[in-house]
């Protein structure tokens, strides 16, 4: 059974490490990293870590049985990240400050990482990007525009890109990010080969400004709100019966314009998603004391598969980090909050639009199970786990993902 190196030489080397380094500024921190009850304290003073002893203000906490999965080369689900074990994994836990955590969850996710690839017995330096590599395909060629698209009175200027030519597949981005996620779609030979990919920033996300007057920090959104906006773009667009593809909060949105507008559809591809979503919402994401920037990447990062080339999934960090104010928090207003359909998904009618549901097997956010068990409710819907890919198949994995995606596509005609 895998264990973290000795304190000592664990300490020394999150001193040497770069990341951290570059990390270091005008503040300060004391945590502990606690297996069977025994911890390892860091105390970092300026941002760097120091020989010195302090008291932690937070310590997490597991017995080594967990610690031990977590330090496996390729996890097992929900033991891979902080969050997720946070989330999922009842002998994990947090003892001591919440908020000290959530201004520092990159740093002690980082420190994690360093005793990680100790353990696993790798050599320094620890590399910025931890994980398998995979390489990141030249830039797509993308054209864009803005469509204005009225909702209630209020016009709002809708950033869209596509790319490909061929029957429309209508891209929508995850909570808090944007239309960037598709670029890696978009760059496909053979899915821009037969399919004109088109994607959209939802508006306060990405290069969509909010409408004149808006107040920052405002954005919340909702069922009929998130529907009026895509129809509305659809319409804008002059999008024929495209393909919807999202992914968890879009994913769930998926299932709703599948229930409303499945005649405006020549078919629905559901990614993560399910009736209903509990506990994804946090105070943290829009807490004044807590630098959104930091911890909202933080907050979604083990929603990725460890498998994941890291270099897709530090850019779905990056794009997260570039939110803004409360952007997340109000999508997360909508994705766990006004999302309840339970009382609908049986109503929808696969017969009008077919639906497929697709759900990867480390999100631990909308599970394979959850999405299983909704996926039951709907007579005609197809489902199917993804081995390998976690909440963000199209961002995180895309050549992988396409290996999922090409036979639903190839399905539809």
């Amino acid at each position: 059974m895998s264990a973290f190196p000795p304190a000592a030489a664990w300490r020394a080397a999150c001193a040497r490490d770069a990341t951290l380094s570059a990390w270091a500024g005008p503040w300060s921190v004391c945590f502990a990293i606690a297996v069977d009850g025994a911890p390892t304290v860091f105390a970092l003073e300026e941002g760097r870590v120091t020989a010195g002893a302090a008291i932690p203000a937070f310590t997490l906490e597991a017995p080594a049985s967990v610690w031990a999965k977590f330090l496996e080369p390729i996890p097992p689900r929900h033991h891979h990240g902080l969050f997720a074990m946070l989330y999922r994994v009842p002998a994990f836990r947090v003892d001591g400050d919440q908020l000290t955590l959530m201004q520092h969850a990159h740093v002690a996710r980082r420190v994690l990482e360093i005793g990680k690839w100790l353990a696993l017995g790798r050599a320094e330096p620890v590399p910025a990007e931890i994980g398998p590599r995979g390489g990141v395909p030249p830039m797509p060629r993308v054209e864009g525009r803005y469509v204005p698209v009225t909702v209630d009175g209020t016009t709002y200027q809708i950033y869209t890109e596509s790319a490909g030519s061929g029957r429309p597949i209508l891209c929508m981005h995850t909570a808090g990010a944007d239309g960037r996620q598709f670029h890696w779609l978009m760059a496909d030979p053979a899915l821009t080969a037969t399919h004109r990919l088109v994607s959209f920033d939802l508006p306060f996300h990405g290069k969509s400004p909010p409408p004149p007057g808006a107040i920052p920090g405002a954005w919340r959104l909702n069922t009929d709100l998130y529907v009026a906006l895509i129809m509305g773009f659809v319409a804008a667009a002059g999008l024929e019966k495209p393909i919807a593809l999202g992914a968890s909060m879009s994913g769930e949105i998926c299932l709703e314009l599948a229930y409303r507008h499945p005649e405006a559809f020549s078919g629905i591809i559901a990614c993560e998603a399910c009736e209903k979503i509990d506990r994804r919402q946090t105070h943290w994401a829009a807490h004044p004391q807590v630098n959104q920037a930091f911890f909202v990447p933080e907050w979604i990062r083990a929603l990725s598969a460890p498998q994941s080339p890291p270099e897709y999934v530090e850019q779905i960090g990056w794009h997260y980090g570039q939110g803004g104010p409360a952007v997340f928090f109000g999508d997360i207003a909508f994705y766990s909050g006004d999302w309840d359909a339970r009382e609908r998904v049986g109503r929808i009618d696969t017969n009008r639009c077919r639906l497929f549901m697709l759900t990867g097997e480390y999100d631990y956010s909308c599970t394979v199970e959850a999405s299983a068990a909704t996926a039951a409710k709907i007579p005609g819907a197809r489902f199917q786990a993804m081995p390998g890919i976690g909440h963000f198949p199209f961002a995180e994995n895309p050549k992988l993902f396409a290996e999922y995606l090409r036979p639903v596509l190839e399905e539809l005609g």
